[in-house]
């Protein structure tokens, strides 16, 4: 092949039509795969062209990928994820250079440990040469994948891939990974004592907690991954193959970083994208956005579902789960039923019931034994921020769910209460429709409190249709909250919106939340 492309070169040179981007002849030459112009000029008309920028990238992705020695690696984003990954590379000798739209103030200690590791650092801007200069770019999640620089990069032939991407190259166990718009964080913790339980080494990670490179970082041996993945993770996914995969649900979300909602839910089955038949897919058989994605599953479909009337119910050639009373009956290929009590199980509402079916299926899949499985059930006790309990005072319940974090959270979090609620909405607006929420603020809402940037909006929705008032902050949410309950009253922050107008993140938010809380005086 090399003599060939020598010896022909100029003419190969001649039938290349400016593509707006530099790429080498002689990979134009391999990807043809023929020993002529005609080829080539075929490649590069219409469809043609984009293969074969994806196949030049995909070639030089993976040639990269054989050693860091001396690479230069564009890392976009410097919070935790982006030093993870700065880390690992600069480990495996590296060049790597970080760029963030963040000014060195706002970064904090993250410009220090970079500095520290031998970092360069683009502060400020994003400077196109830093990307169109790389061997090849690493994204990490927060930062949109179709921003222009990436864009122009794509054009010059530069490798793109995610932090979950790099990591899965060289992680070497089997990855149960989750995701869904809701109740990913619940089940991608619950899979992960499920298997601790059963006697497992399990790094729990992704987009919850450290970052999955950090696995590798860390040298700590492991049965298995669990991690949670994103949206945004998926998008920059090239070969990422989950032995397990967990799809929850898809409902309205991040419509401020994709087109439209069905943009939004290809990205979710990416997921599956490299999946063969030995693996494993977990499904919502009552979520149709999910269902739509059935024919081009290529492993075996488990499927969750609390209602048995539903219109995918378990049989003999359909495996899952089904929940009848307190018991949830499992089924997976070849194997004897698995029956586990709910009877202990302490997350609240219904949804939580879909989050522990699905977390049981994955497990199953991945190697946990029953014991393990129900000790789980029995004693996890949710997470921090997520429908947490906060205090009673006088009678009234608070409940932090800081984490809600679109409308389709919210609404499932209405739904797990029967007592009147006032609900404290608000943030930072991600596109999506309040109006959802319409029916379940008439029936269960006794009051709404807006905030944030979103209040305006969140107001002319849903303000006429309940008691509703706007204020500015969170604490003086709570105090005029308190000041409408009365005994046997909820009080619930679940926003709806993401934290960012007034936030680092959901968990700053709910510490205040729990803050403004714990200064109300009992007989207030």
């Amino acid at each position: 092949m090399d003599s060939l492309f020598v010896n022909r070169e100029p003419e190969y040179k001649n039938a290349i039509p400016d593509t707006g981007y530099p790429i080498a002849v002689k990979d134009l030459f391999l990807y043809a795969g023929r020993q002529n112009v005609s080829g080539i000029r075929h490649a590069l008309s219409g469809i043609g062209r984009k293969r074969l920028r994806r196949q030049v990238e995909q070639t030089k992705l993976e040639n990269a990928l054989l050693s860091f020695e001396n690479k230069k690696v564009l890392v976009v984003g410097l919070a935790k994820t982006g030093l993870a990954v700065a880390r690992f590379l600069k480990d495996r000798g590296a060049r790597v250079t970080a760029t963030d739209l963040k000014k060195k103030d706002e970064l904090g200690s993250c410009v220090q440990e970079a500095l520290a590791m031998g970092v360069s650092l683009k502060l400020g801007e994003h400077k196109s040469e830093s990307f169109t200069g790389a061997d090849f770019i690493v994204v990490s999640p927060g930062v949109p994948h179709n921003i222009t620089p990436l864009g122009a990069a794509r054009r010059a032939g530069i490798p793109v891939i995610g932090e979950v991407e790099l990591a899965s190259r060289y992680i070497d166990e089997p990855i149960v990974a989750v995701t869904g718009t809701n109740g990913k964080t619940t089940t991608t913790s619950l899979i992960g004592k499920m298997l601790q339980d059963s006697g497992r080494k399990v790094f729990v990670g992704g987009n919850i907690g450290d970052p999955l490179i950090d696995h590798l970082n860390s040298g700590a041996d492991a049965d298995v991954i669990v991690a949670e993945i994103s949206s945004f993770q998926l998008d920059t996914i090239k070969s990422f193959r989950p032995k397990v995969g967990v799809l929850l649900n898809i409902t309205e979300d991040h419509l401020d970083r994709y087109n439209d909602f069905n943009d939004y839910a290809r990205s979710k089955g990416r997921l599956f994208k490299n999946q063969e038949s030995t693996d494993f897919a977990v499904l919502n058989g009552m979520d149709p956005a999910v269902c739509g994605l059935e024919s081009i599953i290529a492993g075996q479909k488990l499927y969750f579902n609390i209602d048995i009337s539903g219109t995918h119910p378990v049989s003999e050639d359909r495996h899952g789960v089904v929940i009848r009373g307190k018991e949830m009956i499992c089924s997976l290929p070849g194997k004897a039923p698995v029956i586990l009590s709910l009877a202990k199980l302490r997350l609240k509402g219904e949804h939580n019931l879909e989050n522990a079916a699905a977390a049981t299926l994955a497990a199953l899949a991945a190697g946990a034994d029953r014991a393990g499985i129900q000790t789980a059930l029995d004693t996890y006790e949710g997470l921090h921020h997520r429908l947490e309990f906060v205090r009673d005072v006088n009678g009234i319940e608070y409940y932090n769910d800081s984490k809600a974090t679109n409308v389709d959270a919210v609404k499932r979090s209405l739904e797990s209460f029967t007592s009147p609620v006032i609900l404290i909405m608000g943030g930072r607006d991600k596109g999506g429709s309040y109006a959802l929420l319409k029916e379940l603020i008439r029936k269960r809402a006794k009051g709404l409190i807006a905030i944030g940037e979103a209040r305006e909006k969140i107001l002319s929705t849903l303000g006429g249709l309940t008691h509703s008032e706007g204020t500015r902050t969170l604490t003086d949410a709570v105090r005029l909250a308190h000041k409408g309950a009365a005994p046997g009253d909820v009080v619930l922050l679940s926003p709806g919106c993401s934290s960012f107008d007034m936030f680092i993140d959901y968990a700053e938010r709910g510490e205040e939340f729990c803050k403004a809380v714990s200064g109300l005086m009992i007989d207030d």
